[in-house]
């Protein structure tokens, strides 16, 4: 084992003496497969509610029978272990009952994000060598044009077909010409509740250390798109970690609410793996920004327990009738993928009467690294906490990344525990740079106070978190550079109250040519998902450049 240094053994001395109670700063994590998370809890807790979409409600049992026939209907139809499969839903059941399904088999989910364009898809599926998707029905016009060079095999699946009775027939006829219109074809395969197999098929043999049970897409460190490789081991390990930090009376007969987007690896732990390890209810909820129907749930819920982003809630502090909605009902409320204002935390912990914690987290580490304490006096403000268990956190130079700092001083974050990624996907140099040695090298700076909390100050990079969403700049900029009357261009975030942040262009336009804010915003919402999109454009003569050549990034900002 490691020897640790005296650094690292004072801190583990700290958060071992400040750790929440009921929890363990160490503890064995058993070697295990996703699926055996769910096929536990149906065991176990067969008639505890697991999903609630509503109204329509699921036991664990049900669940478990669901996912067993629908991994069996996969297998029918050619999905084997190590095949990559393109998950692309909103919040639902069949997100969560597909989910299971693919790694039960042994194959690889590939996450996409529902608001990408056809351009960024093409580069995702091409990276990760997926050739079956399973859509939404309203995703096909996406992926259409991705059929036969990159997708193969196209699986649909209905909203409505998982909807209660009359809400289920309502919603279909309130669609009515808008209805995608999705031709017959060998290569285009329809799922729902009646799909399965006359044959169960066993899980495959799974080895959690090794097998990638998921691809999810990140910037990493340097902004390029790469697909984080998580293992089944990385995946529950984090579950793990997760569970045992919160407080034992919260381990049992609470309800998530399931609003943040399970395709961010995120809302994949906090809102759909961490409910299903507890045996607890998932109040499914599709659009994270539908503010009224996400007031709505927590107003008819008992012993909410809400994993968020900053956006989410100040959408709700800022909805115009949200003093009318009883929020009581919320007990803890977890908010990560983007700094959390302390007005925002101040502001919402009064109105709610709840704690507001928040994390630190990336793709790499399946994503949690840190969380704030549950417990009021151990809570400090502008921090993170402390590691989840298992985990340790050191502070180190930016240059080298070899030299370990003391408390107080400012450098790159570096983490190691269980939970962190086996590598980048078809991308062995950019692995060996940010995993050395198993520490994962994050990218972000921060220091370790003298009383062992963790604070973020900065992104070594430049990436944009805006409103929960990773936007690289240089992904932005690629896109406009496009634009033949475009000469030079600069992406940087810039503050904004409501996302966090926001995407800022700085454009010089070649000579002799004109462009309007409203013809940018245009060409770059047919290359890109809207978040990515510039909410602020600046024209100017010439970008601020350093003796290099280097755009002066901070100096735009």
């Amino acid at each position: 084992m490691e020897e640790q240094s005296e650094i690292v053994k004072n801190l583990e001395m700290l958060w071992k003496k400040n750790y929440p109670a009921g929890t363990r700063r160490e503890f064995n994590i058993p070697e295990r497969s996703v699926y055996s998370l769910l096929e536990e809890s149906a065991k176990t807790s067969p008639k505890n509610i697991a999903m609630d979409f509503y109204g329509k409600k699921t036991t664990y049992s049900e669940l478990k029978t669901a996912v067993d026939r629908a991994s069996g209907y996969l297998a029918e139809i050619g999905i084997k272990t190590y095949d990559r499969v393109g998950l692309m839903l909103p919040n639902s059941p069949q997100f969560v009952i597909l989910f299971f399904a693919i790694v039960k088999l042994g194959a690889i989910v590939v996450q996409a994000n529902p608001l990408y364009t056809t351009f960024e898809l093409r580069d995702e599926f091409t990276d990760s060598t997926t050739s079956t998707v399973i859509i939404l029905d309203d995703f096909y016009s996406k992926i259409e044009p991705l059929y036969p060079s990159v997708i193969k095999k196209i699986i649909v699946t209905k909203i409505q077909d998982y909807l209660p009775g009359m809400l289920g027939a309502l919603y279909s006829l309130s669609k009515g010409k808008n209805k995608a219109k999705i031709p017959k074809a060998d290569h285009i395969i329809y799922f729902g509740p009646k799909s399965s197999s006359a044959k169960t098929v066993n899980e495959a043999k799974i080895e959690p250390l090794t097998m990638p049970a998921l691809i999810q897409y990140t910037g990493g460190t340097t902004g390029t798109p790469k697909g984080a490789l998580l293992s089944h081991q990385n995946l529950v390990a984090n579950v793990y970690q997760l569970s045992e930090w919160l407080p034992d009376n919260m381990r049992k007969n609470r309800t998530f609410l399931s609003a943040i987007p399970f395709f961010h690896v995120y809302g994949m732990m906090t809102a759909m793996l961490m409910p299903c390890h507890l045996s607890s209810k998932m109040k499914i909820v599709p659009d994270p920004r539908d503010t009224k129907n996400v007031l709505k749930t927590i107003q008819k819920e008992k012993a909410l327990i809400f994993p968020g982003i900053p956006t989410m809630y100040h959408s709700i502090l800022r909805y115009k009738k949200s003093a009318k909605y009883n929020i009581k009902s919320l007990e803890l409320l977890l908010s990560g993928a983007a700094p959390l204002p302390m007005e925002i935390q101040k502001e919402f912990e009064v109105r709610s009467g709840a704690s507001l914690l928040e994390g630190y987290g990336l793709t790499e580490a399946s994503p949690v690294v840190c969380a704030t304490p549950v417990e009021i006096e151990k809570r400090k403000a502008g921090s993170v906490g402390f590691p989840v268990p298992n985990t340790t956190v050191k502070i180190v130079d930016e240059e080298t990344g070899t030299k370990e700092l003391p408390g107080g001083e400012i450098g790159e974050i570096i983490a190691k525990g269980p939970q962190v990624m086996l590598g980048y996907l078809n991308n062995v140099e950019e692995t060996k740079d940010t995993i050395r040695d198993g520490w994962l090298f994050t990218g972000d700076l921060g220091m370790i106070d003298q009383e062992g909390y963790i604070h973020i100050v900065d992104r070594k990079k430049d990436l944009i978190i805006a409103g929960g969403y990773n936007v690289y700049p240089r992904e932005v900029e690629e896109v406009l550079y496009q634009n033949p009357k475009i000469e030079d261009v600069a992406v940087v975030g810039i503050k904004d109250v409501h996302r966090g942040e926001t995407v800022k262009a700085v454009i010089v336009l070649k000579k002799g040519e004109t462009l309007t804010n409203e013809e940018i915003t245009q060409f770059c919402t047919t290359h890109m998902a809207i978040y990515k999109v510039p909410r602020v454009i600046e024209f100017r003569e010439s970008l601020p450049r350093s003796v290099v050549g280097k755009v002066l990034k901070k100096e735009l900002r």
